[in-house]
């Protein structure tokens, strides 16, 4: 079984975007790790920070088990993700620790300054983590990993980056049956809803979310859908990891990244 880690910016990121995917792997018996970068310290208006991580680390928590998932949190600060060595050889840390074959993460075009940078240092994480002599400055570090993991970007918020335009996935994964508990694990992320009512104008974020993943399943023909792209990078793993793992789930689209 594979080994795989879900990583994104802020909780409830990972199971807007890829919820259905994680809860169709953890079903084949895959190993499943949902890491946020940041507990979501910002995310509220009447609690302070440390109140409002407290109660969005614990939501990530019962939503990854759901699917039988461990979460673990980077512990970054909301809007102070930056693409610097410091935070490079954090997040290499972090995929030391999770020891993934597969990574997912946020996509580096997208509304997001948080997301965007997240996925530019899992990228090159990604890249470090197998390097003996790169050094994370750990008490206790974690060995390298084997060799580079297959990275998939998940999609950006809507398909969207943030002028607006539509970014095509490499392929779609049919979640039809696996909606209800995508559903159920963004639906542990209540604190998110009155945030998203506050600062984006968004009352309900499972209607909103439930859209998107519709509009998703479109593009192959299928009800509800969650897109990803490849990174195929020099020295990074060419073979479809992802698509062998899901089989018939995985339906291509379109010319691709």
């Amino acid at each position: 079984m594979a080994s795989i880690l879900a990583i994104h910016a802020h909780p409830d990121d990972a199971e807007i975007l890829a919820g259905g995917t994680l809860a169709l792997l953890a079903g084949r018996g895959h190993q499943i790790t949902i890491a946020t970068f940041t507990p979501g310290d910002c995310g509220s208006k009447e609690m302070g920070p440390e109140e409002i991580a407290a109660v969005r680390r614990r939501e990530a928590a019962n939503a990854a088990a759901l699917i039988g998932a461990r979460y673990m949190c980077l512990e970054f600060g909301d809007l102070a993700i930056f693409a610097e060595d410091g935070s490079r050889r954090r997040v290499t840390e972090a995929l030391r620790q999770a020891r993934p074959e597969l990574v997912l993460t946020a996509s580096p075009a997208d509304y997001h300054c948080d997301h965007e940078a997240a996925g530019t240092l899992v990228r090159d994480a990604c890249f470090a983590a197998p390097a003996p002599n790169y050094d994370t400055r750990t008490a206790s570090p974690a060995p390298p990993l084997p060799s580079i993991p297959h990275l998939y970007f998940m999609d950006p918020v809507e398909g969207r980056d943030r002028d607006g335009r539509l970014v095509e996935p490499d392929f779609v994964v049919d979640i039809a049956a696996t909606f209800a508990r995508k559903r159920a694990m963004l639906a542990e992320h209540a604190s998110q809803r009155v945030w998203l009512r506050q600062h984006h104008g968004m009352d309900n974020y499972l209607d909103e979310m439930e859209r998107w993943t519709r509009a998703r399943g479109e593009l192959v023909g299928v009800e509800y859908g969650e897109g990803f792209r490849q990174y195929k990078g020099h020295a990074y793993p060419q073979s479809g990891l992802l698509e062998e793992l899901l089989g018939d789930a995985a339906m291509k689209c379109g010319a691709g990244w």
